[in-house]
């Protein structure tokens, strides 16, 4: 044989070896169809690899016994099962199944002993699937007591143990019996919590980071909570806690805990674009701890055409020190009124108190001088205002980035008083509310609503970062970046006493990241609460949801005052 005449024997050769271990094929049919139990049998016996049919000859014995304790497992006793096996190109093995009638629970007996039986929070396995008359299936048994000691676990009964733990079936009757009893005996407690590693902090201002006292009944919730808060304080680089109830004594289990000191400063730069203001650019730096009291300051800068600001802020931990605290803050803007001649020039001082409250709000109370240089149309001026100011904050959402279901809802009001460094008389409020739906996984329904009012006895000295604007990106889509306001006689946009914005919006996600939006916006800003001229904004646009939240980009249509088609784009989480 030549050369060529070899090589064309082996590539027979290869295709031959390789027909004669073709993947073998499985075909399960359930009569009357089931297809749990189909599925449940062909995951127990799994691949067959590549055996031909002698092989699967030899394999049916053992592939019927796995049939078999497949549907008992789902409480088929009486499953009658044959198999047959076919040759040709794809060996087949054949399982033809007759479940007969199923077992079906007679009694269920599942209680609690001990002192986890007073526990609201320590449940009994609930629903119907073990209930009298349900199917047996060893997999809702087998998940019964895995909740049980779940629960255990977690809760801190670490001597606890099943005294009785029995499923009595018989087969020929149809009939099972469930006999679960747990004694838990005593909880464990929490104990002294030691912090260990290289942190630069003062010890008592670590123990108030402490979410618990020693003796608190155990929770591995709490245990949690204690590493995630120490994560998320910005003082810490590594954190590890350990809670070991092999180390217990006294049923009092110590806490250990040992963290590694942050790089005290870091620099962020960022960048980004909207509508509203086109091109910005963001720069931020931090010095995270200052001294052990845990006094950090920094500084923020951000710039666009229209308006560029700088911040500078040092805070003061209290107690609790993660979510309290004193901040002394400072600022000066300098902004453009949109498409006018109009500017303002801001400086801001004055202290503010950060606290969370116990029902999950957070709190600010804060006392604000500033100071603003303001031509607005025909007024100009220089104000001084010192404002005594309260805001509250609540946010629930499944995801902080990109939520699916959530709402925010804000409050914030000041107030100044002529005479008392303050050129006016003022009270100022606004709210805002945002709710977020998410039906059938892709239907997403969004709705909007701010407020705003003032009440003055001189509003022409109010500066224009204290009257109400609306229209943009974030306001009345269709319109420009605060274009709808009050005007004077010339024309200029001069800013209102009221102010009232919402939005219902419309989202079908269409792939795994984007969405298409459909929205209605309306809104304004006026000076008479009498009969309000709302603006109306429709469109249309498309999402991307990128790792710092969703970029949105919009076609709006002004639906009043002739306006025209508006491009909107602006990015960041939708609560």
């Amino acid at each position: 044989m030549d050369h060529k005449g070899r090589i064309i024997g082996a590539a027979l050769g290869l295709l031959a070896s390789a027909a004669a271990h073709a993947q073998s094929e499985l075909r399960v049919s359930v009569e009357p169809a089931n297809a749990a139990l189909k599925s449940n049998i062909e995951n127990y016996i799994g691949s067959l690899g590549e055996r031909d049919a002698p092989a699967l000859e030899r394999f049916s014995v053992s592939a019927e016994e796995q049939a078999q304790k497949a549907a008992q497992a789902l409480g088929y006793y009486q499953a009658r099962i044959s198999s047959t096996v076919a040759g040709g190109k794809t060996p087949t093995l054949s399982l033809r199944v007759e479940p007969g009638e199923p077992v079906r629970l007679r009694t269920v007996d599942i209680h609690i002993e001990g002192p986890a039986a007073q526990m609201r929070a320590f449940q009994l396995p609930a629903g119907t699937v073990l209930a009298p008359g349900a199917v047996l299936n060893h997999g809702h048994y087998d998940d019964a007591k895995r909740l049980i000691l779940n629960q255990a676990s977690r809760y801190g009964f670490f001597a606890g143990r099943f005294t009785d733990q029995r499923l009595v079936i018989d087969p020929h009757a149809g009939v099972a019996d469930i006999h679960l009893v747990y004694q838990s005996g005593p909880r464990y407690r929490l104990g002294d919590v030691q912090f260990t590693g290289d942190s630069i902090l003062q010890p008592w201002l670590l123990q108030r980071m402490v979410p618990f006292k020693p003796g608190t009944p155990y929770d591995s919730e709490l245990v949690a909570t204690l590493n995630r808060d120490l994560q998320g304080s910005g003082y810490f680089e590594n954190v590890r806690v350990d809670a070991a109830p092999q180390a217990a004594v006294g049923q009092q289990i110590p806490v250990q805990v040992r963290v590694d000191n942050r790089k005290p400063r870091t620099l962020g730069l960022g960048g980004g674009f909207s509508t509203d203001v086109g091109p910005r650019a963001k720069a931020n730096w931090m010095r995270h701890w200052a001294n052990p009291q845990g006094h950090s300051y920094g500084a923020e800068l951000e710039l666009s055409a229209p308006k560029q600001n700088v911040g500078l802020w040092y805070d003061v931990p209290l107690d609790p020190p993660l979510t309290d605290k004193l901040r002394y803050a400072a600022g000066y803007q300098y902004e453009e009124i949109a498409d006018t001649d109009s500017l303002s020039k801001l400086l801001t001082l004055g202290p503010e108190w950060h606290s969370k409250l116990p029902s999950g709000w957070t709190r600010v109370i804060s006392l604000k001088w500033q100071r603003e240089e303001y031509r607005l149309g025909d007024d100009r001026g220089l104000s001084n205002l010192l404002m005594p100011g309260i805001s509250y904050g609540y946010l629930h959402s499944d995801n902080r980035v990109d939520p699916h279901n959530g709402y925010r809802l804000q409050f914030q009001t000041q107030a100044a008083m002529e005479g008392l460094l303050s050129d006016a008389n003022l009270v100022r409020s606004d709210i805002q509310l945002k709710g977020l739906k998410t039906l059938w996984a892709k239907h997403r329904f969004l709705g909007r609503v701010e407020v705003g009012g003032s009440l003055t006895n001189g509003y022409k000295a109010i500066p224009p970062s204290l009257r109400f604007f609306a229209g943009g990106d974030q306001s009345v889509r269709g319109y420009e970046y605060q274009g709808l306001s009050p005007e004077n006689g010339d024309g200029d946009r001069i800013g209102g006493r009221y102010m009232v914005a919402g939005s219902l919006e419309y989202q079908y996600q269409f792939a795994e990241k984007w969405r298409w939006a459909t929205f209605i916006d309306q809104g304004n800003a006026f000076n008479n609460l009498d009969l309000p001229s709302l603006k109306t904004g429709i469109g249309m646009g498309i999402r991307w949801v990128s790792p710092v939240g969703p970029i949105r980009v919009d076609l709006a249509h002004a639906l009043d005052d002739g306006g025209g088609i508006r491009l909107h784009f602006s990015m960041g989480p939708e609560l």
